[in-house]
């Protein structure tokens, strides 16, 4: 079944359209009025450690870009839960339009609660692009599935990594993206909750500016023992997208 026969045959709402994730034919719907995806989640998918088979996680899946940009890296069972039905409705819709209903199922429900019906220690890898910001008051001028997506309503940074030490198994790798900000925190509960971090990486917009996000992944009941990869830098002096990170949208994405 060709992607064309699949787009044609997925319902897409008044607001969606479908855009092109660059790799491997793959599409996925998206909508102005949701949050969309962004570099953030596409650098997560290439950074993640990430087993040739067993079962992979994405937290804070949205519209399911994560699990799909990993079937091109892995034959592993690939789940993504997501809170919002909105979201997770566009997440199935897009894995059904790329014909991967057999290598990729979404959740709907609270990540906190997926212990409850997954079990304890059931996943090989867990990646997430989890909210990043404190609530404050600059959340209520955002829509719903926005302020979500941005604000940690539906679940703390705290939450999230419970969950993650609940559902990785012994020795299972945990890769997220975040900001600088939030680094000692992320550290400090990492370690709070068994999960050890072990590599982390530095993303700057431009050579001569501060880091704007951090990669980092962690190992449970790991070794303390962490390693920095080299800055990875979006824009060269030219205003264009550097190599490495031109091979990562439009070069070799198996790796």
């Amino acid at each position: 079944m060709t992607n064309s026969y699949n787009e044609m045959s997925v319902p897409l709402l008044p607001s969606e359209r479908v855009d092109d994730l660059l790799t491997h034919d793959l599409r996925i719907i998206q909508s102005d009025e949701v949050f969309s995806f962004s570099m953030d989640a596409v650098l997560l998918a290439r950074f993640a450690s990430i087993p040739p088979r067993g079962r992979v996680l994405d937290l804070c899946t949205g519209n399911g870009v994560i699990p799909m940009l990993l079937t091109t890296r892995t034959k592993a069972s690939i789940e993504g839960i997501e809170l919002q039905p909105r979201l997770a409705d566009m997440a199935r819709r897009s894995v059904a339009m790329n014909g991967l209903e057999e290598r990729v199922t979404i959740h709907e429900g609270d990540l906190r609660e997926l212990h409850t019906v997954a079990g304890y220690g059931v996943y090989d890898a867990i990646t997430v692009n989890p909210p990043y910001m404190p609530l404050n008051g600059s959340d209520l001028k955002l829509n719903t599935h926005q302020a979500m997506a941005r604000h940690e309503i539906g679940c703390t940074l705290e939450e999230v990594i419970q969950a993650c030490v609940r559902l990785v198994r012994t020795g299972g790798k945990v890769s997220m993206v975040h900001k600088p900000q939030r680094l000692v925190d992320i550290i400090s509960l990492m370690r709070q909750y068994r999960l050890e971090p072990k590599l982390i990486r530095f993303v700057h917009p431009r050579a001569h500016l501060e880091a704007n996000m951090v990669l980092i992944e962690a190992a449970r009941d790991g070794k303390p023992e962490v390693r920095l990869q080299p800055p990875l830098i979006v824009y060269n002096d030219d205003n264009q997208y550097c190599s490495e990170i031109m091979d990562i949208y439009y070069g070799n994405k198996e790796g």
